[in-house]
């Protein structure tokens, strides 16, 4: 007999040689029914593993994150067997599983379509229903070698030779189905209920642009069939918000292939971006922060003296200017350490808080490209703080203020991570040990609750990230707060202490909105086009029934303009209800539709956006209705009640 202990701290006797199905179907047979794997001291296992003496066992069933990760693993496995049996000569090449599915990157000797899927859908639903046994065999490395080699399947090879010497090979089989794999897997096919494929891509073999090009076909599974009904509408609401859809419909951007990857901004796309300058800058004057601006475009030993030369030149644009190398800023940090350096400070100057709203360019696979969410050059609501050693704590409680007040406004709750300190950090031990702890102590002090990250720092110090949730519970990292005891050192910075000596400042890198342009699109979707009023492109579209009501709409635009509010006339021969529709479409706040009543009593019949019915107003009290909401920036568009006539 052996012993082994629970996940719930108990210790139980099994027969020698007992597998971990088999402890699950002792322990009870519910369990036993329900178990897809097991985790033998924190290591993930089939359920054929045989336990031994001592062991920690946790059994593993599809209502944990391991089971539903092993579920979606098996589902890969179940699209390459049917990709197999529907389009014959068929080379493996990896099937991962991604957050909420898995992919198979395979290379056929036809393309597929969005059209094969559903084909190959009904193929894996065949396969299920066989309910095969998937078995996990234990083999060399020549009986591997051998085995591929006689499938012809040129990428297994090339995994089995990266191996490293000694490591454990195995194989799992499906029916007539074999593939090389770490596993666990489910004991069988018939496990997955619910799946669904979502789409066909190309990807180079390894991520390498130097390898071929396959296919990959990605997919989604999930325990249940509720929750993949969940997920598909997810992405349906998904693909309505979709931030390149609606930056077209409400003409706010471009892509040129001029331009690659580099947003045009259009008129509309360019008053929201002015107005999310405009509100940063007004916090940030608030907060006694400095704007300035740098060169887009420095010196290369300007990039090898700041560091990121070792570590981001992969990611930059060069040039060369009268015989010398020039480079694109990735970043803004070393023209802010030049422009402090610049002049000679007191302890009694610091804190100084240097911002920009810095054009940055990085260079990015076009594969990777993705609107606005991933471009090549992007704006960042940059700062820098120079700090002494003493401020850090406080200065940093200061900009989680701001970056509350920021997230607040639109709406955003947000999550935090403490990333610590990576492979390919600079600078000394003890700076490193001094930094994270400060972070830590200030997320402690203010009673935030965190995520460890570690390894996750920048090369040159440990930094705090938040992640904001949209509409559709998405998360985006956004703002950053960094800590960094490296670039002083490296630009030989130093203000004047009160002992009238040298001393190195302390640097806190920040920016809130992370990249604007990032941040712009994000707030397309979370908003799906229906913008506040304070950020919309027209805020009142101003609609006359006929032409002889078009002078008082002029009359009304002009008084609406005054106060800042941006109001547009429809003037235009179409019908009325034509008008209306497309001011709906353009998802403008407030549609103002003014016939003899309105022009008579000075009243606007309002239409929310949105709503199918509309109220009567005088028009004094929608000037300060919507003036106040354009004030408060407020998220609401809705006319308070009281104030309806």
């Amino acid at each position: 007999m052996i012993n082994v202990k629970l996940a719930d701290g108990s210790m139980k006797e099994f027969a020698k040689g007992v597998s971990v199905g088999k402890a699950a179907m002792a322990i009870s047979a519910s369990l036993g029914k329900q178990a897809v794997a097991g985790k033998v001291d924190g290591e993930l296992v089939d359920l054929s593993f045989i336990l031994q003496n001592g062991a920690v066992l946790e059994i593993i069933t599809l209502d944990s994150e391991d089971g539903l990760q092993i579920l979606r693993h098996s589902s890969a496995h179940i699209l390459a067997q049917a990709v197999k049996r529907l389009f014959g000569e068929v080379k493996l090449g990896i099937g991962p599983v991604i957050e909420d599915g898995f992919y198979y990157d395979m290379k056929l000797e036809r393309s597929l379509f969005p059209e094969d899927l559903l084909a190959i859908e009904k193929e894996m639903e065949r396969i299920v229903a066989e309910n095969q046994a998937i078995k996990r065999h234990e083999v060399s490395y020549e009986e591997a070698e051998r085995l591929f080699s006689e499938k012809g399947e040129q990428f297994k090879l090339e995994i089995l030779k990266d191996l490293p010497p000694g490591e454990k090979i195995t194989l799992y089989e499906q029916g007539e189905f074999i593939d090389l794999c770490r596993g666990p897997h489910l004991p069988s096919t018939g496990f997955v209920k619910a799946f669904k494929l979502t789409r066909v891509s190309g990807a180079y073999w390894r991520g390498d642009s130097k390898n071929e090009v396959l296919q990959r076909v990605y997919g989604v599974a999930f325990k249940r069939k509720k929750e993949l009904d969940e997920y598909l509408n997810f992405l349906e609401e998904a693909a309505k918000r979709d931030h390149r859809k609606l930056g077209k419909q409400l003409e706010l951007f471009m892509f040129s292939e001029e331009a690659p990857g580099m947003p045009f901004y259009l008129p509309n796309g360019q008053i929201i971006r002015n107005e999310l300058e405009n509100f940063s800058r007004e916090l940030q004057n608030g907060a006694d922060y400095s704007e300035v601006r740098t060169p887009f475009m420095m010196n290369q030993r300007l990039w090898e003296q700041s560091g990121h030369w070792d570590h981001y030149h992969e990611n930059m644009y060069f040039s060369e200017v009268d015989g010398t190398k020039f480079a694109m800023k990735p970043m803004n940090c070393p023209g802010h350490m030049l422009i402090f350096k610049n002049n000679l400070y007191s302890y009694r100057d610091l804190p100084v808080r240097l911002s920009e709203f810095g054009q940055v360019h990085r260079h990015e696979y076009s594969g990777a490209l993705n609107g606005m969410l991933r471009v090549r050059t992007f704006c960042q609501d940059d700062a820098h703080i120079f700090v002494r050693e003493d401020q850090i704590e406080d200065e940093i409680k200061e900009v989680f203020k701001l970056v509350d007040r920021v997230y607040r406004t639109f709406g955003f709750d947000y999550s935090v991570e403490l990333s610590t300190r990576p492979e390919d950090s600079l600078g000394e031990d003890a700076l490193w040990e001094v930094s994270e702890a400060a972070l830590k102590r200030v997320l402690e002090n203010l009673e935030i609750p965190y995520h460890l990250n570690e390894g996750d720092g920048a090369f040159y110090g440990p930094k705090i990230d938040f992640h904001i949730k949209d509409a559709l519970k998405r998360s985006h990292q956004c703002a950053t707060i960094q800590l960094d005891f490296q670039m002083p050192e490296k630009f030989d910075l130093a203000y004047i202490n009160e002992k009238n000596e040298k001393v190195r400042p302390v640097v806190i890198h920040r920016a809130i909105f992370g990249s604007i342009d990032r941040f712009f699109g994000i707030l397309v979707e979370h908003f799906a086009g229906a913008f506040p009023v304070w950020l919309a492109p027209i805020q009142a579209q101003i609609i006359p029934v006929s032409g002889v009501h078009l002078d008082a709409c002029l009359r009304f635009q002009s008084e609406l303009k005054q106060l800042g509010v941006r109001a547009k006339v429809d003037g235009s021969g179409e019908k009325l209800g034509y008008k209306i529709r497309q001011a709906q479409m353009q998802k403008i706040p407030y549609v103002l539709v003014i016939g003899d009543n309105e022009v008579n009593d000075n009243t606007v019949n309002v239409r929310r956006y949105g709503q199918q019915n509309s109220e009567s107003i005088p028009f004094e009290v929608f000037k300060e209705i919507i003036a106040r909401q354009i004030k408060e920036r407020s998220l609401e568009s809705e006319l308070p009640a009281g104030e309806l006539v």
